[in-house]
């Protein structure tokens, strides 16, 4: 079911992420979630500017309210949903980002919840991944070397292993076509997420 209310533009989306995020990683993070949410909506024959949006702004809260503590109602994400909710984005949008953090207890029940779910903690690992190479370049970066990364557990420490094989298999997908699928999405828009290489 998809909510009737009209959808903000990507440019009013990207203002308001920038309103409250400043730090530069965690926005090319947003951006990073946002092309892979559109590369899988056009796989899946979904609105791709509906579901962009929803990975553009989906930790836009994050910096302001952390929520170290995970609690279920207050803080991330559950701040930016209200303040999402107030500004008349599509509730779809706002379940989905709900969804995406295991503490609001939110069930992922559409495709783009479990798509968000999917490839939020997997674009983090990506970009670590291309981050140490010499060019810093996703360009050089496979699914091959991403799994590598991933048993490695001192690599990109803050990034959910767990997260990832069940977003995977949520999605109905498998893992070595998901971590290449969200790498061509994100080599598409290397320039904009500043991994295009030296």
């Amino acid at each position: 079911m998809t909510d009737t209310k009209a959808l903000p533009s990507r440019s009013e989306a990207l203002a308001l992420m920038h309103e409250y995020t400043a730090s530069e990683s965690l926005r090319k993070h947003m951006l990073a979630v946002e092309a892979a949410m559109r590369a899988y909506a056009a796989k899946f024959g979904e609105d791709e500017e509906r579901w962009g949006i929803a990975g553009l702004v989906h930790d836009f809260d994050y910096e302001r309210f952390p929520n170290n503590a995970h609690s279920p109602t207050e803080e991330h994400p559950s701040e930016g949903v209200r303040i999402l909710r107030a500004k008349g984005y599509p509730e779809d949008i706002l379940q989905a980002i709900l969804g995406h953090a295991h503490y609001t207890n939110t069930p992922r029940e559409s495709r783009m919840a479990k798509t968000l779910f999917a490839v939020d903690e997997l674009t983090g690992l990506i970009t670590a991944t291309a981050l140490v190479r010499p060019s810093k370049s996703v360009h050089e970066v496979d699914a091959r070397s991403v799994r590598k990364k991933m048993k490695d557990k001192a690599f990109a420490r803050g990034v959910n292993r767990d997260d990832v094989i069940n977003g995977a298999q949520e999605l109905g997908v498998d893992l070595d076509e998901h971590i290449a699928f969200v790498i061509g999405a994100m080599q598409a828009r290397s320039a904009d997420l500043g991994l295009s290489g030296s």
